[in-house]
C-alpha cells in the first residue's frame, strides 16, 4: 500500500500508529491530526511524576518533535477534524481544508467525564487529561493548600497521593462505599482506603456531591453528608467519555466507543479505530470491550497499523493496568470478576502480595501489589490458557516461574 493514510487523534495511540506505519515500511503520505499543541505523548505521568514535580522531562513523548518531519509524517497540531466524507474518502478540518485518505485510523481518545452540576465551572475546578490540565493543577498544589478530589478511582487517588506528597491537605469524596469499586475487589478497596487515610487523606465514602459554591475566591464543595473545608483546588476524577462524535456523524457504529472487530476495522473497510475510543472484539476473552489503559493505547494502535498495511493479524492481548500511589505499585492482568475463586500468595499487611483469580478452574486474572516480577509470570500463565494446578498456585513453596516452565513443557509436548 502506498496511498495516503490519515490518523485523527494525536495522542499515544495516534503517535504509535504513525510510528508503526513508517517502521513497517509504508512509503506513502501520513497525516496525523491533533487538537493539542504538543506532539503525541503518554498520559500516565500527568497524575504521577509530572504532577509531583512539573518537569517536562517526566513526560514520555512518543517521538521527539523533529522525528515527524524527518519521517515525513505531517503532524497537524492544534487542528480539529470536523467531518468524514466516506464516499469521497476525505477528512474536513476546522479551517475548511480537506485531506484525502486511502485508509483512515480514528484514535480520537476520550475526554474527562464532566461533573454534573451547574457550579462545576468554578475557576478552581479542573479535570486531568492534558499537560495543560496537569500544569494548571500543579500551580495550586502549594504546601498547605487544601485539595478536594471528587471520585476515588485510580486517577482521583493518584492525584490525592501526589498532592499529599507535595504537602497539601487532601479530602477525597466518593459516592460508593469503597474506593476503586469499578475495578478492584472489596478487599483491596478497603486496603486502599486504609492506606490513604494512614497517609493523612480525609477519604469520605458514601458521599454525594451536590454542588460547588464560590466563597471569597475559594471553592466550597457541598455534600449531602457534612461540611467540607474550603478548597484551593477541586479535581474531578469520575471517569472518561470516549470521543465518538466524529464517527457517529460519519454513520459508523458506536456503542460506548467506536465498534471494531478483532482487526480494528469498523463497518467501513477503509476506516479503523484504536485506543481509548475503540470498542473492540478480544478473541482471548471472547467479548467486546473498551479499555482505558496505556497498554491498549500503544499495542492496539501498533496492531491496527499493521493490519492497515495488510497483515491481517487479530489484536488479542490480555488487558494490563497499573497504578502508583505513595510507595505502592499495583498491577493487574486480565479482568477480575467478583465471583472468581481467589488464591492469595503473600500477606496483604506486610510485603508484596499477589492475588490469583481462578475462573472455571483456570487462572483468568491476577492483581499484584509491589510484585511486578510475579505479576509478569502470572500474565504468561494466563496467556498460555491458565491451566495451572490450583494446589500448586496456592503452595507458596512452589515458584510461579517453575509452574510456568511446566506449563510450557506441557504445551510443547501437546
Amino acid at each position: 500500500m502506498t496511498g495516503p493514510i490519515v490518523i485523527i487523534g494525536a495522542g499515544q495511540a495516534g503517535g504509535r500508529a504513525a510510528e508503526a506505519l513508517r517502521t513497517a515500511g509504508h512509503v506513502g503520505p501520513i497525516t496525523l491530526i491533533g487538537e493539542e499543541s504538543h506532539p503525541p505523548y503518554e498520559r500516565p505521568a500527568l497524575s504521577k511524576d509530572f504532577l509531583r514535580d512539573g518537569s517536562l522531562d517526566r513526560i514520555a513523548w512518543i517521538r521527539p518533535a523533529a522525528w515527524y518531519e524527518a519521517n515525513r509524517v505531517a503532524l497537524l497540531r492544534g487542528r480539529k477534524a470536523v467531518s468524514i466524507d466516506r464516499s469521497g474518502c476525505r477528512v474536513a478540518l476546522d479551517d475548511g481544508s480537506r485531506i484525502a485518505y486511502e485508509s483512515l485510523i480514528l484514535t480520537t481518545g476520550a475526554r474527562a467525564r464532566p461533573f454534573g452540576t451547574q457550579s462545576a465551572d468554578h475557576p478552581l475546578v479542573s479535570c486531568l487529561r492534558t499537560i495543560e490540565d496537569s500544569d494548571r493543577l500543579q500551580q495550586r498544589l502549594a504546601q498547605g493548600a487544601h485539595v478536594v478530589v471528587i471520585g476515588a478511582g485510580f486517577i482521583g487517588l493518584e492525584v490525592a497521593a501526589a498532592a499529599r506528597l507535595r504537602g497539601c491537605a487532601v479530602t477525597v469524596l466518593e459516592q460508593a462505599d469503597l474506593p476503586l469499586m469499578r475495578c478492584l475487589p472489596p478487599l483491596l478497596g478497603r486496603y486502599y482506603a486504609e492506606m490513604h487515610r494512614a497517609h493523612g487523606v480525609d477519604l469520605r465514602t458514601g458521599t454525594r456531591v451536590l454542588g460547588i459554591a464560590d466563597e471569597n475566591g475559594r471553592a466550597r464543595v457541598l455534600t449531602g453528608s457534612g461540611e467540607v473545608p474550603l478548597a484551593d483546588a477541586v479535581v474531578v476524577g469520575i471517569g472518561i467519555v470516549p470521543n465518538v462524535e466524529l464517527a457517529r456523524l460519519a454513520g459508523l457504529e458506536v456503542d460506548d466507543g467506536i465498534v471494531v472487530d478483532e482487526y480494528g476495522r469498523t463497518g467501513d473497510p477503509l476506516i479503523y479505530a484504536a485506543g481509548d475510543v475503540s470498542r473492540h472484539f478480544n478473541p482471548l476473552l471472547g467479548t467486546r470491550l473498551r479499555l482505558e489503559s496505556w497498554q491498549n493505547a500503544q499495542n492496539q494502535a501498533i496492531a491496527v497499523a499493521s493490519n492497515v498495511l495488510g497483515t491481517g493479524r487479530p489484536y488479542a492481548q490480555l488487558p494490563w493496568f497499573w497504578s502508583d500511589q505513595f510507595d505502592l505499585n499495583l498491577q493487574m492482568a486480565g479482568l477480575p470478576e467478583l465471583d472468581d475463586d481467589v488464591i492469595c500468595r503473600g500477606w496483604l499487611d506486610r510485603g508484596p502480595v499477589l492475588f490469583l483469580h481462578l475462573r472455571r478452574g483456570r487462572l483468568a486474572a491476577a492483581i499484584g501489589l509491589n510484585c511486578a516480577r510475579e505479576l509478569r509470570i502470572a500474565r504468561e500463565i494466563i496467556a498460555l490458557g491458565g491451566a495451572a494446578d490450583p494446589a500448586a498456585l496456592a503452595d507458596e513453596s512452589m515458584s510461579l516461574s517453575g509452574i510456568l516452565a511446566e506449563l510450557r513443557r506441557s504445551s510443547r509436548a501437546a
